[in-house]
């Protein structure tokens, strides 16, 4: 994989830390997936139930096992309390690309600015430790929730993959494609974001 992405890290300032997901955080994720099932109404993969937690980690374990994926698991220090998961995926060290998504809350921690404090340590260490120089996010081009809060950080909207993946209930979604450069990362977007926090 690479140094930097090993199962010690640890990514924190005042009002959040994440570190990598591991398999004892079943339990710590638990209530969500019993309790907020609609937390993935837009996700190909569900959290929901218990069934429904155990594959969604064991996916995350088997891409992180490929090389593939990076996942963490976010600790909302204000509260003391864990507050959701969210991944580096489709990791290309040689283009030196990847994406950051698999993001969800809990929904007390949604609209409290806990996303815009992991997204400034997530993309300041794929641009700054990892030497990425391009982070691409994708939405279901239906979850305004979703692309609202990515263009709230500062992505650019690049488009429309028209009837990309399936969805669970049946049919196709469009995703919307995003992104944030290494050159527009640290030529304003740093430190606008930072301003927002």
């Amino acid at each position: 994989m690479n140094e930097y992405l090993n199962d010690n890290l640890v990514l924190e300032d005042e009002n959040v830390l994440l570190r990598a997901l591991t398999p004892e955080d079943y339990t710590n994720l638990l209530p969500f997936a019993l309790n907020e099932p609609n937390t993935w109404h837009y996700s190909f993969v569900t959290a929901a139930g218990e069934d429904g937690l155990r594959n969604y980690l064991q996916l995350a374990f088997s891409a992180k096992a490929e090389g593939k994926e990076f996942p963490f698991i976010v600790h909302d220090k204000k509260s003391g309390e864990y507050a959701g998961s969210t991944r580096f995926y489709d990791i290309n060290f040689p283009f030196k690309t990847l994406q950051l998504g698999y993001t969800w809350y809990g929904e007390r921690f949604r609209g409290t600015g806990l996303n815009k404090h992991c997204k400034f340590l997530l993309l300041g260490f794929a641009f700054e430790k990892l030497d990425m120089e391009r982070v691409e996010f994708r939405a279901d081009a239906a979850n305004a929730r979703s692309v609202a809060a990515m263009k709230s950080i500062g992505c650019t909207v690049e488009g429309i993959l028209r009837a990309n993946m399936p969805k669970r209930e049946g049919g196709r979604r469009d995703s919307i494609v995003l992104s944030i450069l290494k050159d527009e990362w640290f030529g304003g977007i740093k430190e606008r974001l930072r301003e927002k926090l």
